[in-house]
């Protein structure tokens, strides 16, 4: 009996690269694909003043309210229909503070039916930035182009424009600029000179001004956000570009099923094999919560490790897995240690899947079992030309500096856990050591070790804009430390044949204005879920040594 087709519900994927300078057009599209935060409406409850904050994600198989169903319910309606233009005294204004701006370069038009207000100085800061190739740079000049296109659309910017001037269907309140010097009356005299201070007069001028409005200052920086709270300041963080409240909440591509599963769902059971497959279909009300290229494992008298290949209302389809912990199914001399490396291998070493997401603190082997299916896939099978591994150079002290050579010999620091895994790779586990091997194998071992290393790239992620891998293995290394665009950019290079595989730990997120849930790594990881080439894992058990985990757990 053959496999039925797969479902046509997919996941969500990533569009084209972001980054285009010479756009100057309002982010209404891009906004329904990479704004997770919905925005606010005017009907927030008056304890809550940060509009912009957004519903925390129901846990699967949890209980729906009924204001998360409405919520549900509302998500679903045109944008036009869930944000209405309000009277201005309903209105809250957010001030907004320059990393905002330069963190996302669309956050004016993400606050739906409320205003917008710019200090002068915050455009001051975005000019001092507008140089260079970096992200930042180039986000300060498209937030320049964007303000140029709103400006030019009204005769008098001292009544405000209007943010939907220039076709924007969401934003609907109004961006005033600061045409006028503020007097504020702080209780203690904060320097002079410094911006963050200037930015905290004008919040406190306008929030004595505007004394029936809602005023907040949304600032990435925590410092700043605790002295306006000083002063008596309604702060908060920019939170549109959060992909979840909780870490705890982001899906780890492994459910457990409950005892009475079979009992629910053994009833009309269907099987049979394809290409040494097996495949059930079952029904029961558990189906609905699968997602597509998830593993669900139960143990006891009737123990089953299965993947999902179809979910479609109480129906779905699952497939048993290849046992990779066999010495008889190793991949390149390696072999899955325990139930959640097997799953990432059946996903690292399946065809049909392009997009492969690994999480999981040091030492659970991410790095290990991409770089081992890579090899086979690259060597053995021949089923990718070549290895091409990235990372972000983010230093856990200080930077060394500037580095002689070639790209990829100073991508070569950065590039520590892949030497020792090639290490581990190359020797294997429980071997001689070098030291008892005689001249021959010595020599035939540093020539495999160089066919090893020819088909291995090391790339830096600042110049992949622009290119198209066809073919490879591509492995994004430390992929926590990047931002949503940025991991945008990277996958959208995949050409035909190409498989990317992430690996990171959000609890070690390096750089500034990142967290758990706003990680580039996170927002795929949420977007790419329940797509039929695509699957994660989440590694949850340390194989480096007793030591290593202890330390994990101990300090």
């Amino acid at each position: 009996m053959p496999l039925p087709k797969l479902p046509r519900r997919l996941g969500s994927t990533l569009a084209e690269d972001d980054y285009r300078d010479a756009a100057l057009t309002p982010p209404d599209t891009q906004q329904k694909k990479d704004a997770p935060a919905k925005q606010p409406s005017g009907k927030q409850p008056p304890q809550s003043p940060a509009a912009h904050t957004k519903q925390a994600k129901q846990p699967s198989g949890g209980t729906t309210t009924a204001s998360a169903k409405k919520t549900a319910a509302a998500s679903k309606a045109p944008a036009a229909k869930r944000a209405k233009k309000l009277p201005p005294a309903q209105r809250k204004l957010f001030i907004l503070d320059t990393n905002v701006l330069l963190h996302d370069s669309t956050a004016i038009f993400k606050f739906q039916e409320h205003d917008v207000f710019l200090p002068m100085v915050v455009l001051e800061e975005l000019d001092h930035q507008k140089k260079g190739l970096s992200e930042v740079a180039r986000n300060a000049r498209q937030v320049s182009r964007f303000l140029d296109g709103l400006a030019a659309s009204s005769a008098n910017l001292s009544g405000g424009v209007p943010l939907d001037a220039t076709g924007s269907t969401e934003a609907l309140g109004t961006l005033y600029f600061q045409t006028q010097s503020l007097e504020a009356d702080l209780p203690f005299e904060l320097p002079m000179g410094k911006a963050d201070n200037i930015i905290l007069d004008v919040v406190h001028a306008v929030h004595h001004d505007q004394t029936k409005r809602t005023v907040v200052l949304i600032s990435k920086d925590i410092n700043m956000r605790l002295k306006a709270r000083a002063l008596g300041l309604n702060a908060e963080d920019y939170l549109n570009d959060h992909v979840i409240d909780d870490s705890d909440l982001l899906y780890d591509g492994v459910m457990l099923l409950p005892e009475n599963f079979w009992s629910r769902h053994g009833k009309d059971i269907e099987s049979w094999q394809q290409s040494g497959t097996t495949y059930y279909r079952i029904r029961g009300p558990l189906c609905k919560d699968f997602m597509v290229n998830q593993f669900v494992y139960s143990e006891g008298d009737m123990p089953l490790y299965a993947q999902v290949r179809e979910s479609s209302g109480k129906t779905a389809v699952l497939a048993t897995l290849r046992d990779y912990s066999h010495g008889r199914n190793n991949v390149w001399g390696i072999t899955a240690r325990n139930r959640e490396q097997n799953f990432a291998l059946n996903l690292l070493m399946n065809h049909e899947c392009d997009f492969v997401s690994l999480l999981g603190q040091a030492g659970t082997g991410k790095t290990l079992l991409a770089l081992a299916s890579g090899l086979t896939q690259t060597l053995e099978t021949k089923r990718y030309n070549e290895i091409i591994i990235t990372r972000a150079t983010v230093s856990v002290g200080d930077d060394i500096g500037y580095l002689p050579g070639t790209e990829e010999e100073k991508m070569l620091p950065w590039m520590g856990a892949l030497e020792d895994n090639l290490e581990v790779l190359h020797l294997g586990m429980g071997k001689r050591a070098a030291s008892a091997l005689s001249p021959e194998e010595h020599t035939s071992r540093e020539a495999s070790m160089e066919v090893i290393r020819s088909r291995i790239q090391i790339k830096s992620m600042s110049f992949m804009r622009g290119r198209t891998f066809m073919n490879k293995f591509l492995i994004i290394d430390e992929a926590q430390n990047l931002t949503p665009k940025q991991m945008k950019t990277l996958i959208t290079r995949a050409g035909p044949g190409t498989k990317i595989v992430c690996l990171g730990n959000i609890a070690q997120i390096d750089t500034p204005y990142l967290t758990e849930g706003s990680s580039g790594l996170t927002y795929v990881v949420d977007r790419f879920k329940g797509w039929p080439h695509a699957g994660h894992v989440t590694l949850k058990r340390g194989e480096r040594s007793r030591l290593a985990d202890y330390a994990s757990d101990a300090l």
